[in-house]
């Protein structure tokens, strides 16, 4: 009896009320540049892992194969860090993604010639044969995604992407 006498005493009152306020910043969740570029980036990365999921690569395992070819390429150390600094993966996830690659066969770990605490990576013939493969197929779907953007403002897309990115890293 008494608490439900307490519980009527200090009921709330709706009538009384003001208006209760949002907890959330924007009026729809379309008006939240966070929530949309999580909803790009979720959808995008279904598309990316579809395609890779017959390959028995996640898409980490092939940013790293890509990286390192591209590091490859461009006549740069391929150390973990590298990779790690080039795909902003964290270490662990690099880590943890090389040694399944390792047991693949995709790549293989060194020790650096330069700097022993440094760790190099280098694609097998399989891992080139393979991330060469998959290239054209993530382009792909990354032609068709970002394609939805008119041609016109693909370059500033880009660009304001690379400019977040810039300042986030510095």
């Amino acid at each position: 009896m008494l608490q439900i006498a307490f519980q009527k005493k200090w009921k709330p009152s709706l009538t009384s009320q003001e208006p209760k306020k949002s907890a959330f910043g924007f009026k729809a969740p379309e008006d939240s540049p966070g929530f949309l570029l999580w909803q790009t980036t979720v959808t995008w990365q279904r598309l990316i892992k579809k395609a890779l999921d017959s390959f028995d690569i996640s898409h980490p395992q092939f940013v790293i194969m890509a990286v390192s070819l591209w590091l490859e390429e461009h006549h740069q150390d391929p150390t973990q860090v590298a990779i790690a600094r080039l795909s902003k993966l964290d270490k662990m996830t690099v880590s943890k993604s090389l040694k399944k690659l390792i047991l693949q066969g995709y790549v293989s770990r060194k020790e650096s010639q330069k700097d022993t605490r440094a760790k190099w990576v280098h694609l097998t013939p399989q891992g080139k044969s393979l991330v060469s493969k998959l290239i054209p197929v993530v382009e792909g779907i990354d032609a068709e995604f970002f394609g939805k953007i008119p041609q016109r403002d693909q370059q500033n897309f880009i660009q304001i992407l690379g400019n977040l990115m810039a300042e986030l890293h510095h």
